[in-house]
């Protein structure tokens, strides 16, 4: 026995405590649980992305045992330290870990429900402060011990609130299982807590406002989506005596999309202006980076749009957290909050070229992520393109819930009959969006001309289809209907040929197909 623990509970100790400040979206996540509960593990999901039907429950099975297990280990461990003279720092360490992990997993469920909640705007109380301020003193305020951290209860609370928000919003924002969907999870909530929990958590929460970050990819790869769970999962604190959490995290979170704006306005959105500044500025006006809140997170999307004036300004914005309001030079204003930044261009060839300035750049890009295509996602993950159309369908039909299953199922079937597995989809998920709304609304759907399976390519599949019988006879029939009709030219005509009725015809035609085969004809 060590300290009350005999050796397998010291390793099912220290394992649970790893739990504790694991990134949850990396492996190392299961390897540990399987450590702590050994042959009473459950095989759960290794990719924690969000997926029609399942819960939570499902995705975290072992969490109920996890918690049973880390209050019997808590409470065993505590009475051993309380009992002996002394324990060695490493001891207190291990124990204060854990009994952190104990208490967080007790209160996950009423942390959980406010985490969910939508219905304020303002401070959000906690109604179990009281009970959850006895049960941290009784664990980590031993009588005559010292444990490593000088954690207060209202920290540790702001910490585990901070945690499920930033669970959720990944987990809720990003969706997909493939390995690079996985791996912009993880590096999101590295964003967030940096690859080392316990240096966040003794301080370094109370610096993250200075570290920029800089979001790459193509357009329409969910950038906004990045840069919202890294802002809405800010830290907020707690304050014991309003018994609530100072502030919602909606309002600090604040977007400017530089390419929809003229370069004559983006200044003043930035920065601001005094009334008389220029024409049209008949009063006085704050800038979006006009904050005393180290809470707040800006998010400039379209970062490479910048002009190299503007550029300028940001970096000494960065350096020394002040700017002035346009045609005001004497009264400097703050800036204390985190600056997100997102671009779909190569901001490498723009230094080159002399449009993006280098120093600007270098002061942004210490903290990267670069969210993957559309076909990067699909291509290791074929089966996502369900999930990702379910999370669209469930947005466009809104209260209609008893759609979401069969619109989904309509347009994948759609998307795989029509445009295959391996459709570039150059507009990633923004052109997905579009493609569910269009075969809702019109049972088809047009892509940009460029990009559009070739004629060959068409016939090739329906060839194949049709020799290894895998049409359906719908399939079928709308495959050839459209064919003879792309050949005849009119209803009319087609249906003479088919042998049924015109209007049938017309109930039967796949425009877009019918584009293809004209378009074919055309070429020979």
């Amino acid at each position: 026995m060590m300290n009350g623990l005999s050796h397998k509970e010291r390793r099912q100790a220290e394992a649970i405590a790893g739990i504790g400040y694991c990134n949850p979206f990396l492996p190392e996540r299961i390897e540990l649980e399987r450590i702590a509960l050994g042959d009473e593990h459950a095989a759960g999901r290794v990719v924690l992305s969000q997926q029609p039907g399942v819960s939570l429950e499902e995705i975290f099975p072992n969490q109920r045992r996890l918690r049973s297990l880390a209050k019997q280990l808590t409470d065993q461990f505590r009475n051993a330290i309380v009992s002996q003279d002394s324990v060695n720092e490493r001891e207190l360490l291990l124990y204060q870990d854990l009994a952190l992990y104990h208490l967080y997993s007790e209160y996950l469920n009423p942390i959980d429900q406010l985490t969910h909640r939508r219905d304020f705007a303002g401070p959000q109380p906690f109604p179990l402060w009281e009970q959850f301020r006895q049960d941290f003193a009784y664990y980590l305020r031993l009588p005559d011990v010292s444990l490593p951290d000088s954690f207060e209860p209202q920290h540790a609370l702001a910490c585990f609130f901070q945690i499920e928000r930033a669970f959720h919003l990944i987990f809720d924002f990003l969706i997909g299982t493939s390995v690079p969907m996985t791996r912009l999870r993880a590096a999101v909530w590295q964003s967030i807590f940096t690859h080392d929990m316990r240096r966040y958590t003794r301080g370094l929460y109370q610096q993250m406002h200075t570290v920029s970050t800089l979001i790459t990819g193509p357009s329409g790869t969910g950038k906004e989506l990045v840069a919202r769970a890294i802002g809405l999962a800010r830290y907020i604190d707690f304050d014991p005596k309003s018994k609530s959490f100072s502030a919602s995290n909606e309002w600090n979170f604040r977007a400017v999309n530089l390419a929809a704006l003229a370069p004559t306005l983006i200044e003043s959105e930035l920065f601001g202006h005094v009334k008389g500044a220029f024409s049209g500025a008949v009063k006085d006006r704050s800038g979006r980076l006009e904050s005393n809140d180290h809470r707040t997170t800006v998010f400039l999307d379209e970062v490479g749009e910048l002009t190299t004036e503007i550029q300028v300004k940001l970096l000494r914005v960065l350096q020394t957290r002040e700017f002035h309001r346009v045609g005001d030079f004497g009264n400097p204003r703050q800036f204390r909050g985190r600056l997100v930044a997102a671009t779909n261009r190569d901001l490498v060839a723009e230094m080159q070229a002399g449009r993006f300035r280098e120093d600007f750049y270098f002061r942004m890009c210490a903290d990267t992520i670069h969210t993957p295509s559309l076909r990067e996602q699909l291509a290791g993950q074929p089966s996502d393109l369900a999930r990702i159309v379910r999370h669209i369908v469930d947005e466009v039909v809104g209260d209609l819930s008893a759609e979401i299953d069969q619109l989904t199922t309509e347009v994948v079937e759609w998307v795989e009959s029509h445009l295959g597995a391996d459709y570039p989809w150059p507009g990633n998920i923004r052109e997905l969006e579009q493609c569910v709304r269009s075969v809702m609304i019109r049972k088809h759907y047009q892509p940009p001309i460029n990009r559009r399976p070739t004629q060959s390519t068409v016939y090739e599949r329906f060839l194949e289809a049709l020799m290894t019988g895998q049409l359906t006879d719908e399939e079928l029939q709308r495959h050839y209907h459209s064919l003879v009709y792309a050949r005849t030219g009119t209803y009319q005509a087609a249906g003479r040929r088919l042998g049924v009725d015109w209007k049938t015809v017309r109930k039967k035609v796949d425009p877009q197909l019918v584009a293809l085969f004209q378009e074919m004809d055309d070429s020979l």
